[in-house]
């Protein structure tokens, strides 16, 4: 009720006049439940007295970051008639890119997707436009007076897509949800939002798109909250669009069996083979690290991208270790900087880092996605931690090569050991280069 910018009043009146309906925020039939993000887990769920009903009342800690759910806090939706335009509104799409072959037979599946009410997976390569690859449909969704949600577990990638977006509907009102956005109340055509928002909505979308390598990301993949979100979100009819680079294993067995709709885009809109990774041996680099040193192989790494001037990424397993490895790598360039998520200056130092100002950014899986540098490096150290799936090394390898002018670049994975996923990576990037050659995609 309180995030509700009408008055109480108004809402009455749309009660009495059967627009908008009451639900229970936690039901408590056999066990209790949240009804807005579904967790019924009994430790999870906590009480206080409660100053509105005077009672001991429990309230869900799940979604307790959006406000608090509790025994007496309604939830409420509407279900009154659908506003409908008089007229068609323009929704010109200004992109004049063209789409590589790949992109295009995708391109062609999310249009018959949209038009048929089904669920489909796009599996591309990192690198491979998938933003673009939506272009068509989203226009035809548009012109069919059809809300658009486009949702992503993470923040970062929200502040990235929606002026990209904006940029090519300029006529098409656009809203930006996340934590802290000052458009939640705003009425909108298409929205980009963080998973955690799609919790406020219940049966409100035609076109649900979950974007940009984030269905195998965390938290989505862990959390089934956010996975119920996604599901409420959407109306009875509607069309939900899955965008990855890097599949659960589940996924992947599905589309073999033709259990799961899915479309490969192999190659990158360039047309040029994905960089391999190549394995290192570095011994056993935290005692080196221990000792307020880095690997020999390493430190020449770090020191031929210097003389290179050419950007790098220094993916490491934790935060304790990046600031140790930080205070090792100033000794060669004091501009080298490290960010991880708890980063208070995360943003300015991506920034500057996107910018040319931080030569070499040694960071967690935190920038395994949705940062991208045009002419960069890449190496992993202590590849072999648990931390560093294949679904994660994929991602981390997708970070080279991806701009048309730059096509090319290394990525070194230094371990003191082989894991199956760093093999599964390499043996992932390999397939979907041969499947791209065979289909004529690559020059």
């Amino acid at each position: 009720m309180d995030e509700i910018p009408f008055s109480f009043p108004n809402i009455k009146e749309h009660f009495e006049n059967g627009y908008i309906g009451f639900g229970y925020g936690i039901e408590n039939v056999n066990k209790k439940r949240c009804n807005r993000c579904a967790n019924d887990d009994p430790f999870v769920f906590s009480s206080f007295l409660c100053a509105r009903c005077g009672e001991m009342c429990s309230y869900c800690r799940k979604c307790i970051m959006m406000g608090r759910v509790s025994e007496c806090t309604p939830l409420i939706s509407w279900k009154g008639p659908r506003l409908e335009r008089s007229e068609p509104a323009g929704h010109r799409l200004t992109w004049d890119g063209k789409l590589s072959r790949g992109q295009m037979d995708a391109s062609k599946k999310i249009v018959e997707t949209i038009q048929s009410n089904n669920e489909i997976l796009i599996w591309a390569v990192c690198g491979a436009g998938k933003t673009e690859v939506l272009f068509e449909g989203l226009q035809m969704a548009l012109y069919k007076n059809q809300r658009i949600c486009i949702a992503t577990p993470r923040t970062d990638v929200v502040l990235e897509l929606a002026p990209r977006l904006q940029d090519a509907f300029p006529e098409t009102k656009i809203a930006a949800l996340y934590g802290g956005s000052k458009q939640k109340n705003e009425q909108a055509e298409m929205y980009i939002a963080t998973t955690h928002q799609l919790l406020r909505f219940k049966e409100a979308f035609d076109v649900v798109i979950v974007d940009e390598d984030e269905v195998d990301a965390f938290p989505f993949s862990m959390d089934k909250s956010l996975q119920f979100a996604v599901e409420k979100s959407r109306k009875q009819n509607s069309s939900l669009i899955y965008l990855t680079a890097t599949p659960s294993k589940q996924w992947k067995r599905e589309v073999r069996q033709n259990k799961r709709q899915a479309i490969k885009i192999p190659a990158r809109y360039h047309g040029h083979a994905l960089p391999i990774p190549n394995f290192e041996w570095c011994g056993n680099w935290t005692k080196e690290v221990a000792k307020g040193r880095l690997p020999k192989n390493v430190a020449e790494w770090i020191q031929k991208q210097l003389k290179l001037n050419k950007q790098a990424f220094l993916f490491v397993p934790n935060i304790l270790l990046l600031e140790k490895i930080e205070r090792i790598c100033k000794f060669y360039n004091d501009r080298i900087e490290s960010v991880h998520a708890n980063d208070r200056m995360r943003k300015e130092k991506v920034g500057k880092f996107r910018q040319g100002e931080i030569p070499i950014i040694i960071t967690s899986t935190i920038l395994e996605r949705g940062v991208t540098i045009p002419n960069s490096d890449v190496a992993v150290l202590g590849a072999e931690d648990d931390i560093f799936t294949e679904s994660a090394l994929v991602q981390i390898s997708g970070r080279v090569g991806r701009h048309i002018n730059y096509p090319t670049g290394n990525i070194i994975f230094f371990h003191y050991g082989k894991t199956d996923a760093m093999v599964e990576a390499k043996k992932h990037i390999e397939e979907m280069n041969k499947e791209a050659r065979e289909k004529g995609y690559l020059k």
